[in-house]
């Protein structure tokens, strides 16, 4: 009689090499990607280890954290030993690590240059698979008051109500604004919608004496600026 093959239990394991003991023994920044993801997920398949699962998931993204976050439940459950539980838990873990990326910013952040603001955007937008529209608001130092999500829409577009920024703007008591949203395309060319929009804008400010220092689009990698490239 053919004998069933083993589960491949994590109990069996060397001590050294349980994920979870080995976080509480040697702390979470000796553990590699695979096994944190290994802890999500708990248990592997008949086969295959939780830690050998995870490392097939992410070989299949090039070992990337950015790209695995993307992947959307029924791409996880495609992977045998991964049920919708368990896809769910690998969402939940990679958005939880993009919103810690965007969380407030600390008190006092001056913006003096395009890739200061790029760093600003970047984690609230650059990885996003549809458009938001952002404006950082800031004082007369040019320092970060706050910044707020405008509007969020779909894949090719949203739509921005600038009275709403303007609104924001004095409440917040900026004298100066950052526009910001993100192609997911990965295109850095601004199409003639957002060249109309940037002027609008810009134009409503100057009766408020709340000037436009620049805009910007947003993609996973880097960034197209309005100012620098003269459109502004």
């Amino acid at each position: 009689m053919k004998e069933k093959p083993k589960t491949l239990s994590i109990k069996n394991w060397s001590l050294d090499d349980r994920p979870r003991e080995k976080l509480l023994q040697k702390g979470k920044e000796v553990l590699s990607d695979a096994e944190l993801v290994a802890i999500l997920i708990g248990s592997g398949s008949r086969n295959e280890s939780a830690v050998d699962l995870s490392k097939r998931i992410l070989h299949s993204v090039n070992f990337s954290l950015n790209d695995l976050g993307k992947l959307s439940v029924q791409e996880l459950m495609k992977f045998k030993g991964i049920g919708e539980a368990k896809a769910i838990a690998i969402m939940a873990a990679t958005e939880l690590g993009r919103r810690r990326k965007s969380e407030e910013l600390p008190d006092k952040v001056k913006i003096t240059s395009s890739k200061l603001a790029f760093h600003v955007f970047h984690p609230l937008i650059g990885e996003l698979q549809h458009e938001e529209f952002w404006v950082a608001f800031l004082n007369n130092s040019n320092n970060v008051l706050s910044t707020s999500q405008l509007s969020k829409g779909g894949i090719t577009g949203t739509l921005v109500d600038i009275r709403l920024i303007f609104k924001q703007a004095l409440s917040n008591g900026a004298t100066s604004i950052i526009l910001a949203h993100n192609h997911p395309s990965g295109t850095l060319r601004p199409s003639e919608m957002d060249k109309n929009l940037t002027q609008k804008i810009s134009d409503a400010g100057l009766s408020l004496d709340i000037k436009v220092l620049d805009h910007l689009i947003v993609t996973e990698k880097t960034y197209f600026s309005f100012a620098d490239e003269g459109l502004l």
